[in-house]
């Protein structure tokens, strides 16, 4: 049944009317009747005879006789569900698209699909299997060897570090591919609509058209039914896509992939909050299928997957990635701003200011990565400088523009009679300056020089090799025609002072995004606002994002933080938690840590396990939801395991 209750999370037995035995198949849509009420459920098999002794009731409908749910993702549901401490209800509400009964009822192709138009069959009797040209992938030792065994059809599990200026959509291209060439299909994951864009445009140059579809809740109710059917179907060997794609249904799985994993936007904002790389690693397990992890960065996850053995890495040699990054220097900030009277003006260290200067000398476009969208999201006493809260709820203060009144960013409420409770100033600064202000200085510092900015409001995509400034925010750099003559990091504290266990990882992952898109020395430079000592910052001068990767696997371990660990977050009100708590029967070396405060009043604790305990923990937690669902407890708790934010 479709009711997302803890108690509930497990198959129900109901008899199939004479009437429906030929539409009630495994992987239907049905209503049933449930405590008085119609609901929604999935039939999930059929049998001769039930173990249940009492009365059973009918089916009241099939709401389609469309199997849209294939067994190996109710399968990989149920173990999603169990691995997050959900409930398999909520989980397939996220691996199933709602129906759209028009696209259902077009005409259909059945027509299933070939293994790769563009390459031969394979010939039975043991002959070789076609071949894919390695291209890019020669830059990397094991890469060309990568793509053989998948084309082999075997299941060859890597971490890939791309290098710098790598057309990295081209790469995921030809391990498609590969895999398809092979016989076998792909699953793979992307963090937005402009990476989507890249790799469905990379994917139909090297299969050709109508050889894979897009997944993505951008695309609207039904046209994303319809590429779900397509799958579904068997029509289309390759599916492509946000995380909603994690859970495509695709024939013979060969490969999953997931392009950046350290992107939170993987990350599933609703319950039970799953992640795409573990759903997709989940797959790897359960269809003997190839991983491709891959990105600028690594994540600590990725890290863990190779110092167990699970994933091979693929890295290209030290000589190949000096000659492929470009020049990338450390800054001091407001030491050195005097020096110049036009870095001052563009609040810029002389070092990123020469960097902008020259390549805009030559003709070139200048990437400027600023951590924060607006005008001045966060502004201070000019005084004290201590930082304009909101006298209502407590929020940030910001200012929208030059010219405008501060305003709460939390309830909106503007404050233009702002007094500093501490001294009773009424003159403001900035504390973080935002893409926007940063625009403005830069067009006054550098006249005549076009000015376009990228983020929130519009996100550009690609821009032309003259001479630019280009103010964005991280994750919306558009790549520009030629690579960059300068890219330069400013505010780079406002990444690194965050109070996260990922902030590193986090900074050195945007950072290696920006200056993936720079020239290669020495036409190519990076300037990083901050202190050339932090391990983020050396991690990037040398473009060594395993060195770091490594380190901070280590110290998690040390200090008992995922993934060294499993951890799960137990929100809500103090009563509702410690109410949890209380029922649950966690595993004996189970840690209970906290309270930690959470969002609008409410309490978080943490339970860290060692990983061998991981189940346990989970089926605890779910099993002491589930007594609170069944007597009906007011206040809900939000679990999570493992979630990104712990603090």
């Amino acid at each position: 049944m479709d009711v997302p209750l803890a108690h509930l999370d497990r198959p129900f037995d109901y008899l199939v009317p004479a009437e429906l035995d030929e539409v009630a198949v495994p992987g239907t849509r049905v209503k049933v009747r449930f405590a008085g009420q119609l609901v929604d459920g999935w039939l999930l098999s059929r049998a001769d005879d039930s173990g249940h002794t009492g009365r059973l009731a009918y089916l009241e409908k099939v709401v389609s006789p469309e199997p849209v749910l294939a067994p190996e993702i109710a399968r990989l549901a149920r173990a999603v569900a169990d691995r997050y401490a959900g409930s398999l209800a909520d989980v397939l509400r996220l691996a199933v698209p709602p129906r759209h009964a028009r696209v259902e009822k077009e005409p259909r192709d059945d027509q299933p699909a070939p293994a790769d138009a563009a390459h031969a069959e394979r010939v039975e009797g043991g002959a070789a299997a076609p071949t894919v040209d390695p291209r890019g992938w020669r830059d990397y030792p094991t890469g060309p060897a990568l793509l053989r065994a998948l084309t082999d059809g075997r299941a060859p599990r890597a971490v890939w570090s791309a290098l710098p200026g790598e057309d990295w959509a081209a790469r995921y291209a030809d391990a498609v591919a590969a895999t398809v060439a092979g016989g076998r299909g792909a699953v793979v994951v992307v963090p937005d609509a402009r990476d989507l864009d890249r790799l469905d445009a990379a994917l139909t140059g090297v299969l050709g058209p109508g050889r894979h579809v897009s997944l993505s809740a951008a695309l609207g109710p039904a046209r994303r039914y319809r590429a779900f059917l397509a799958a579904r179907r068997g029509q289309v060997p390759v599916v492509i896509g946000t995380r909603a794609a994690m859970f495509a249904p695709v024939d013979r799985l060969g490969l999953v992939a997931i392009w950046d994993d350290g992107d939170d936007l993987h990350s599933e904002p609703r319950s039970p909050y799953p992640h795409a790389r573990d759903v997709l690693l989940t797959r790897v397990q359960l269809a003997e299928a190839g991983a491709l992890v891959g990105g600028y960065a690594r994540t600590a996850e990725a890290q863990l997957l190779l110092e167990t053995g699970w994933a091979r890495e693929v890295v290209a040699e030290r000589a190949t990635v000096r000659a492929r990054i470009p020049a990338i220097a450390p800054t001091g900030d407001d030491p050195q701003l005097a020096r110049d009277p036009g870095a001052a003006t563009a609040r810029l260290p002389s070092l990123a200011w020469t960097a902008a200067r020259d390549a805009l000398r030559q003709d070139l476009p200048v990437l400027v990565q600023v951590p924060r969208r607006g005008y001045l999201p966060s502004i201070s006493c000019a005084e004290c400088r201590t930082p304009a809260r909101c006298a209502h709820c407590s929020g940030p203060l910001a200012l929208p523009s030059a010219g405008g009144t501060p305003a709460c960013r939390w309830c909106a409420r503007v404050a233009a009679a702002y007094a500093c409770p501490q001294c009773g100033g009424r003159r403001l600064r900035a504390a973080v300056t935002g893409a926007r202000r940063t625009a403005e200085e830069l067009g006054r510092a550098f006249p005549g020089v076009p000015v376009r900015t990228s983020g929130r409001e519009e996100v550009l995509t690609d821009v032309p090799g003259g001479a630019a400034l280009v103010v964005t925010t991280p994750g919306a750099e558009p790549v520009a025609e030629g690579g960059y003559g300068a890219v330069l990091l400013l505010d780079s504290w406002a990444l690194l002072t965050r109070a996260d266990l990922r902030a590193g990882e986090e900074a050195l992952r945007r950072w290696l995004a920006a200056a993936a898109l720079a020239r290669p020395a020495p036409a190519g430079r990076v300037v990083v606002v901050a202190d050339g000592a932090l391990a983020p910052v050396q991690a990037l001068l040398r473009w060594d994002a395993a060195w770091f990767a490594g380190r901070e696997l280590a110290e998690r371990r040390e200090l008992g933080f995922p993934p060294a660990v499993r951890m799960a977050s137990v929100t809500g009100p103090a009563e509702a938690v410690a109410d949890l708590l209380a029922a649950a029967r966690l595993p004996d070396d189970a840690e209970v840590l906290g309270p930690v405060p959470a969002e609008e009043g409410r309490e978080r604790m943490l339970v860290r396990v060692p990983r061998a305990r991981a189940a346990a923990l989970a089926e605890a937690l779910h099993s002491a939801a589930g007594a609170r669902a069944a007597r009906k407890a007011a206040d809900p708790v939000r679990l999570q395991v493992d979630p990104l934010s712990l603090f």
